[in-house]
């Protein structure tokens, strides 16, 4: 789908698109159309509207995830670098589901302001490549722990191509992450539903 002042398209993995804005450039500067609630319903096939918005800040070389969400407190999630760099991944973990451990790459940087969004269930990583990389996030749901479910996104099972060169800096919470072997074993996982909405 395009518009006169974005672009929306779905990546390799079905309920994760990429949301691209036009950017007005002029002598100050540049202007973004970055949300049309609208435009991104449409593209998506179902509402999306935005009951929380939450703002990462992080290192160069910082990991966040892999983080999903899951039943019926599960959020979709717009995600945008508004500053610094990444390179983002969203993961298909719904048990059952046809695209199973399938991957979605993009990379995201503060000039571009593109965005992915990111359908309920799904699992989001990301990778900063820049000191005080900036992650804006509008969700769908507000923040339920009780619905969140993490894997180690390093897991060779997974196979992420993070082109690693060491070891990048993890909060404790994201080092003690299951293996997806183990998240499938104790039941933590999102079961497939079918596409769209449950």
């Amino acid at each position: 789908m395009e518009a006169w002042n974005m672009e929306i398209r779905e990546l390799a993995l079905p309920e994760v698109f990429l949301v691209k804005p036009r950017g007005f450039p002029d002598e100050r500067g540049v202007f973004y159309e970055s949300f049309r609630q609208d435009l991104v319903s449409e593209a998506v096939g179902r509402p999306f509207t935005v009951a929380q918005s939450n703002l990462s800040v992080s290192r160069r070389g910082t990991l966040r995830g892999l983080h999903g969400t899951r039943g019926p407190r599960s959020q979709a999630k717009l995600v945008t670098c508004v500053r610094g760099a990444v390179l983002d991944i969203v993961v298909d973990l719904r048990v059952g589901s046809p695209n199973f451990g399938q991957h979605a790459m993009v990379w995201l940087n503060a000039e571009s302001m593109a965005s992915v969004y990111i359908g309920e269930d799904l699992a989001h990583s990301f990778l900063a490549l820049e000191d005080n990389t900036s992650m804006h996030y509008y969700c769908s749901m507000t923040y339920d722990e009780d619905a969140v479910y993490k894997v180690d996104p390093r897991d060779p099972d997974l196979d992420l191509p993070w082109g690693l060169t060491g070891e990048p800096i993890q909060s404790d919470a994201d080092l003690k992450a299951p293996s997806l072997a183990t998240a499938i074993a104790d039941k933590l996982l999102p079961v497939y539903t079918g596409p769209g909405p449950r």
